[in-house]
């Protein structure tokens, strides 16, 4: 099973995106979160594509070859979740299954709130419900910790020279330590195409700013599959079974082994649990 790769344009701006798996599969669009890119899903993308679904893996905007648009606004959540809208309409898709990690899964869970009709089964990997992440952080204060880069990055500039220092020493840190090198040089080259670490942080600040409000329901009404590595350090393995009170159909696997990066600690549970989730009725 090949993948290959066009630029496709979509809200303004054109995303390098992985395609795979036969043109009549049920569609799956995969989206990765920061700092990674397509390739952070690439062991489920051949798995997906080999179990018959149709797989679509954008680099998301200000990643690695996707265009970069500048200014902070670019980056706020109504205009991801509309790259990715428009990502679907140009593959002539009405419907589809989606997938996140990461900033990647708070876009999918703010695109199905939005737009119910459009997504047939969502899965979220260690990422709670936007409602969830929202009072937890308030209310507990090692949470708030945990979180500490976030306001970090509120920081103009300082942000991309500490990530840029020492090879990406910042970045490198943050992702699996048993990661060969060559996998690594992948990363480090993502990171340093042009204008990349700062679209990459926008998503950030963007973030903190406010952004329109839509008056839509908290509940997700697609079949929910929560999969959350029970390690991670960066978010709590509470909120997951928090955000099911948001699923109006949801079901949480808690892995035992493993981190944040669920789907490289773990790719063939990871892999096996979407396969079946995208099988199931809806």
């Amino acid at each position: 099973m090949k993948i290959h790769f066009e630029h496709i344009s979509t809200n303004g701006v054109r995303l390098h995106t992985a395609l795979a798996g036969p043109a009549n599969g049920e569609p799956v669009i995969i989206l990765h979160g920061f700092p990674e890119a397509w390739f952070g899903w690439e062991n489920q993308i051949y798995s997906l594509a080999g179990a018959g679904f149709r797989v679509i893996a954008p680099d998301q905007r200000g990643y690695n070859l996707s265009d970069k648009p500048e200014g902070i606004a670019s980056y706020q959540i109504e205009q991801l979740v509309n790259d990715i809208l428009g990502l679907a309409d140009t593959q002539g898709l009405d419907r589809f299954h989606l997938v996140g990690h990461d900033w990647g899964a708070i876009v999918a869970w703010n695109l199905a709130l939005a737009n119910p009709g459009r997504v047939k089964r969502l899965a979220i990997a260690n990422v709670p419900h936007p409602a969830v992440f929202r009072s937890y952080l308030l209310t507990h204060p090692a949470q708030m910790l945990k979180s500490w880069y976030t306001g970090f990055f509120q920081i103009p500039r300082l942000p991309e020279l500490f990530s840029r220092a020492g090879n990406w020493r910042f970045l490198n840190q943050a992702m699996p330590g048993y990661w060969p090198e060559d996998q690594q040089d992948r990363y480090r080259e993502a990171w340093s195409q042009p204008g990349a670490i700062t679209g990459m942080i926008n998503w950030y600040r963007a973030a903190a700013r406010k952004s329109a409000s839509r008056h839509i329901s908290p509940v997700v009404k697609a079949p929910t599959l929560i999969i959350w590595g029970k390690k991670d350090p960066h978010l709590g393995h509470q909120m997951a079974p928090l955000s099911l009170a948001y699923c109006q159909q949801g079901q949480l696997v808690m892995i035992e082994n493993a981190t944040h990066w669920v789907q490289h600690d773990q790719p063939d549970t990871v892999s096996q649990l979407l396969i079946e989730h995208f099988q199931g009725e809806e």
